[in-house]
């Protein structure tokens, strides 16, 4: 009888902080804000995603002190987990900024940001598993991606700062909006910080 490897505990930590992202990227980008209300419900729900990423994490960060053997250096594991809690943190901040501002109403460049976070959390669910599996140089082709995502984005952040200049007349909300933006711009950002993750640990593994 053949005996199949049990999967370590760091993948399984790892994918499930992959899996977590993705969800909390898929109800961001599919919650439907009509009124106040909405974005109360939205931002809470927001933050359960987050705390429990925060709960990965620090299941990482215990079981990085107590075991000796680890499938990656500890260091990248680590490295790994922080920079997908930082895109969970930064989907989660935009959701509080929503509610804070008071904005409903999500215009075309705030859903192109979205839409491409929200594309950026499948690639990386997508390579940590493939990271999981050991197919190491698959992963590439991955974090190829999240970094194109994330160039298209620095143009939308572009187009939508001189957009709302040249159509908001309202000081405070021009304010408010300019900051959900490279808000969502920065989460994009964070994207690519995993993406550069990966590829180090590609680097020095495969």
């Amino acid at each position: 009888m053949v005996f199949k490897h049990k999967k370590d505990k760091f993948m399984i930590l790892l994918e499930d902080i992959a899996t977590n992202l993705k969800e909390s990227a898929d109800y961001f980008a599919e919650y439907q804000l009509n009124n106040a209300g909405d974005l109360k419900i939205f931002s809470e729900q927001m933050k359960a995603y987050e705390t429990k990423g925060d709960t990965y994490i620090h299941q990482v960060i215990k079981d990085l002190n107590n075991v000796f053997i680890t499938p990656i250096e500890r260091e990248d594991i680590l490295a790994l987990a922080m920079s997908m809690d930082d895109v969970l943190d930064g989907l989660e901040e935009s959701a509080a900024l929503f509610e804070m501002y008071s904005v409903v109403h999500v215009d075309e460049y705030m859903r192109k940001f979205v839409d491409a976070v929200r594309h950026c959390a499948v690639e990386i669910e997508k390579a940590v598993a493939l990271l999981s599996s050991k197919k190491l140089l698959n992963i590439r082709q991955h974090a190829i991606k999240i970094k194109e995502y994330e160039t298209m984005c620095d143009g939308v952040l572009r187009q939508s700062i001189k957009h709302l200049f040249a159509v908001e007349k309202d000081p405070i909300r021009i304010i408010k909006v300019k900051e959900i933006y490279e808000n969502l711009e920065d989460i994009a950002d964070y994207c690519q910080e995993v993406a550069n993750t990966l590829e180090q640990i590609i680097m020095k593994n495969a």
